[in-house]
């Protein structure tokens, strides 16, 4: 069993192997950003997909992910693609405030400006003033939406003949976590998905709202629920406090074939029980698994701004948006997330290249 449990506090030798690139090559690469719509039958409606990309000089700066809780991050629209090849990662959001392409750009235009070319999807109703609890716990539909991203990136003109051949891998926060390790190989259970409310143990904030909407998941039909969503061109998967991590099909998890990286946030007793990920990685044979202490779920949002905490409150937001570990700023956080998710591709990488 290849499941190893790292504890990190910081990331040490972990972050040597962050780039391949020269830093000062790295520093210069600038990131651009290109959007475009992708027809989805199942959805019944286009994918808002949103690309980004190491970039040459050109494009106007836009900013990407900014609310009145979150910092946005820069990016060039519509620049020019650098020269070469670059791996390909795909992303998946989380729900609610985290429900949407851009809100992770914190994480996406880093990796791009070290040499990777980053696409997401924003998974309908999952977020925005369109959210729908019905629509969110559809969960089979988000792996689709990543392989017709997929699809899409090798019909896009600008991109085609900079996709490095085969190096494709997914990653995925929260819920996003949860697609990702769909896409490996991981099927949902359509029981375990319609008794996920019974009780609010594991996600009580969701259920809550689950149940406030008039959405009996028990009702709802889940005959796609339990198909294989593997993507054979997807070579290995990150999952961050991948939810709900405890709706998966337990058989299935065992015949994932590829490298799977697992990460939870926060110390014993912190870490959300539907995104508890130790068990997952000792059922997958080639997975790793790392324990971020001083961080929390919500370490996942943008960096907040000043009063975003007040203001989220005074707005009926009872979850603490802005709430990371006793430690590091959520900045810092990002950056050893950016490192960690760095040094696992690149390490990936070597395993598809031999």
């Amino acid at each position: 069993m290849g499941f190893r449990k790292l504890v990190l506090a910081a990331f040490g030798s972990i972050a040597l192997l962050a780039s391949s690139a020269p830093q000062a090559e790295t520093a210069k690469r600038g990131v651009g950003v290109y959007r475009r719509e992708v027809p989805s039958a199942e959805r019944g409606r286009p994918l808002d997909v949103t690309v980004w990309y190491p970039a040459a000089p050109g494009g106007e700066e836009i900013v990407l992910g900014d609310t009145p809780f979150f910092r946005g991050t820069s990016a060039r629209l519509d620049a020019p693609i650098a020269d070469g090849r670059f791996p390909l990662v795909l992303l998946s959001h989380g729900a609610g405030l985290a429900g949407s392409a851009e809100a992770l750009s914190w994480i996406a235009a880093p990796l791009a400006q070290r040499g990777f070319i980053v696409a997401a999807p924003t998974h309908p109703g999952n977020g925005g003033q369109n959210r729908s609890a019905a629509e969110t716990m559809k969960l089979w539909l988000r792996p689709a939406d990543i392989t017709l991203t997929l699809d899409a990136m090798g019909r896009t003109s600008l991109f085609e003949r900079h996709l490095a051949p085969n190096q494709i891998g997914v990653l995925g926060l929260s819920m996003g976590g949860g697609t990702a390790l769909a896409l490996a190989g991981a099927r949902f259970d359509p029981q375990l998905l319609a008794a996920y409310c019974d009780v609010d143990a594991r996600n009580p904030s969701l259920c809550s709202w689950v149940r406030q909407s008039g959405v009996d998941l028990h009702t709802m039909d889940m005959h796609d629920a339990g198909r294989d969503h593997r993507d054979e061109r997807i070579r290995f998967a990150i999952a961050i406090d991948p939810a709900p991590a405890d709706v998966f099909d337990k058989s299935s998890l065992s015949k994932i074939g590829i490298p799977v990286d697992l990460v939870n946030l926060g110390r014993p007793g912190e870490i959300p029980v539907t995104a508890q990920a130790a068990d997952v990685a000792k059922a997958i044979t080639r997975s790793q698994y790392a324990v971020i202490k001083d961080a929390s779920h919500f370490s996942m949002f943008g960096e907040c701004k000043p009063g975003a905490a007040e203001a989220a409150a005074s707005e009926g937001i009872e979850e603490p948006i802005c709430s990371d570990g006793a430690g590091p700023s959520r900045r810092a956080i990002h950056a050893q997330l950016v490192d960690m998710v760095e040094a696992t591709i690149r390490r990936s990488l070597v395993t598809i290249v031999r």
